[in-house]
């Protein structure tokens, strides 16, 4: 719905697009309470291939030997911690978007049997590797 008068239609745009942004972020961020302490959840990917299913979660920065996986059921937890930046502690800070502290996600998985799991690092994601058993 567009107003007549520039001024006010602008205002309406930047409104929605103000809306349409946290939401996103908040799709993408989602901080939740699972334990004790307040975690946040990385995006997902969940690829399967004949012979292997891949979940690509985005950490950007992560060493992929510091993120705990273990199958739990028919999901997948990923859980780890980031780490704020030494140089934090003398910045001046002008955006901060990055999570920070604990963060965990709970991927539910093709149903099947796995047996190998793995884990790289590319692109800023942790890649999870579960190799099908037949």
């Amino acid at each position: 719905m567009k107003n007549d008068e520039p001024r006010d239609w602008m205002w309406s745009e930047a409104i929605e697009m103000l809306t349409r942004a946290e939401r996103l972020h908040r799709q993408f961020f989602q901080p939740r309470q699972a334990t004790p302490q307040v975690v946040w959840e990385p995006p997902v990917d969940v690829l399967e291939l004949s012979d292997q299913v891949l979940i690509l979660v985005a950490l950007p920065g992560i060493d992929p030997d510091q993120v705990e996986v273990m199958i739990e059921g028919h999901a997948l937890l990923v859980a780890g911690w980031r780490s704020a930046p030494p140089e934090l502690r003398a910045a001046v800070i002008h955006r901060l978007e990055l999570p920070q502290g604990r963060f965990e996600r709970r991927v539910p998985l093709p149903p099947g049997v796995y047996g190998a799991v793995r884990r790289s690092a590319a692109n800023g994601c942790v890649i999870v590797s579960l190799l099908k058993v037949a």
